[in-house]
């Protein structure tokens, strides 16, 4: 159970909000719940509900909204892919057309080695870096497909 085992990373992340406001603790604890389990399951929206006081509802309306909350198991690696119109305008269509080609994968799916999911999403907030991507969550820019190329590989090995 959560509670149990990220204990000390739930009393840390609840310090930081009065005991009254613990309910806007919610995504940082998502993001331990996630982190603890590969993704936000029923089991860990009830848990997290639990622990801020809240209907298990009004938590996965969160983890529903937010791309970077996954309610399916992913990949290892989780590949964001921003295809917004202004990193469209910049490549980012084809650049993700080479990335499913590549991974041989559709963007939505984790290839079958259960290492790599690749999603697009919307807005990163690096339309001028494009096309641009993060890797569990760290930021990747000025994509190209040999970029992507060397990013697998190096992710493949570790």
């Amino acid at each position: 159970m959560l509670k149990e085992k990220r204990a000390a990373d739930i009393e840390k992340v609840l310090a930081k909000y009065p005991p009254e406001r613990k309910r806007s603790a919610v995504m940082p604890l998502l993001y331990i719940a996630q982190e603890e389990y590969g993704y936000c399951s029923d089991e860990a929206i009830r848990e997290v509900a639990e622990i801020i006081g809240c209907d298990p509802t009004e938590v996965k309306s969160i983890v529903g909204f937010y791309t970077m909350f996954y309610e399916q198991p992913v990949g290892k690696y989780v590949i964001d892919v921003c295809d917004d119109l202004p990193c469209a305008l910049r490549g980012a269509g084809q650049f993700v057309t080479y990335c499913e080609k590549k991974l041989g994968i559709r963007a939505g799916q984790t290839t079958p080695d259960g290492k790599f999911t690749l999603n697009t999403v919307m807005c990163i907030a690096a339309c001028d870096r494009a096309p641009v991507a993060q890797v569990n969550r760290e930021y990747r820019y000025d994509l190209t497909e040999a970029s992507f190329d060397r990013m697998l590989d190096e992710l493949s090995r570790s």
